[in-house]
């Protein structure tokens, strides 16, 4: 910036001084405003990482002295058969609620994708669970599946669908069923919203064109709907198939892992290991093995999303 001043009734032309050289480079600027970002992720996140690896390689009890055993908590892992039915047990609860979940979301998406009167009201009420929190909700179906207080049986009751109580968490496939049932009902609004933005993505005139040539709705949807939404319905996968490879909250609070350890999910059996077992070392073991299935699969996904486009 130059500023003008007065000396001795004479013009003298003042300039600021020049940035340094090293902030004229645009890779210094950016090191520089990333600066904070990169702080934040290297404490909260890449400090923590490096932490648990180092556990890992640890027999860390929650309190004593930590010892070197590499390679002793990854070895033990083929030895916890807990551990062992809780993968299995959280690969079918992913599938199951990976197709049932995206089925009623497409569902959802479709049936309020077009502008009409009133449409305003159900995207509103098919969304409204997603605010609610998940422990909340798992306390709330809780709540109203108890048989006890709960007012769902006494409904159906009188509805003379049921003559019994129904045990909606007594035996493994009900406790599945109804917690399956409450993942649905709390993320289904959010998926729908995920879809629905990718619907109105599509230009209309691909509709329209497809209509004057003769195409019904089952040839537009197979054609030009599903084709067109991929990318969309890959990052809906994605976020959920995550999801319930890391669920926790809906059975910690809703089944407790029951009955007989049938609905344990992987990581509530690093919780149990760390928190019960005091086995800090063992847990980080099966965190780290959890977050490389992870990464190796949401790898695989946006692989065969890419070779897909």
């Amino acid at each position: 910036m130059t500023v003008i001043t007065r000396r001795d009734g004479q013009a003298v032309r003042a300039t600021s001084p020049a940035p340094p050289s090293w902030w004229r480079t645009r890779g210094a600027q950016g090191w520089l405003y990333a600066a904070p970002t990169a702080l934040i992720v290297g404490v909260l996140f890449l400090a923590p990482l490096v932490l648990i690896v180092w556990m890992s390689l640890n027999r860390w009890p929650l309190l004593g002295q930590a010892h070197f055993n590499a390679p002793d908590n990854y070895t033990k892992i083929a030895d916890n058969p807990l551990f062992l039915d809780a993968v299995g047990f959280t690969l079918k609860y992913t599938v199951i609620t990976t197709v049932l979940l995206s089925v009623v979301a497409l569902g959802l998406a479709l049936l309020v994708q077009e502008r009409r009167p009133g449409i305003g009201f159900f995207r509103t009420a098919f969304f409204l669970p997603g605010a609610v929190g998940f422990a909340s909700a798992a306390l709330l179906f809780y709540g109203l599946l108890n048989n006890d207080f709960g007012p769902i049986d006494p409904i159906l009751r009188s509805l003379r669908i049921i003559d019994e109580p129904v045990k909606w968490t007594g035996t493994p496939n009900m406790a599945l069923f109804s917690t399956i049932t409450l993942v649905i009902w709390r993320f289904a609004g959010f998926n729908m919203l995920i879809l629905l933005t990718g619907l109105q993505a599509i230009p209309v005139e691909v509709y329209e064109a497809a209509r004057s040539d003769g195409a019904n709705r089952l040839q537009i949807f197979t054609r030009i709907t599903l084709p067109l939404l991929r990318p969309t319905i890959a990052l809906m996968l994605i976020l959920s198939i995550t999801g319930s490879l890391l669920a926790f909250d809906q059975f910690f609070i809703f089944t407790n892992g029951g009955p007989d350890n049938s609905t344990v999910s992987m990581v509530m059996v690093v919780y149990r290991d760390a928190f019960f077992r005091f086995d800090l070392g063992g847990a980080a073991a099966l965190s780290v093995v959890l977050l490389v299935a992870l990464v190796a699969l949401n790898a695989l996904q946006m692989r065969v999303l890419r070779r897909s486009n």
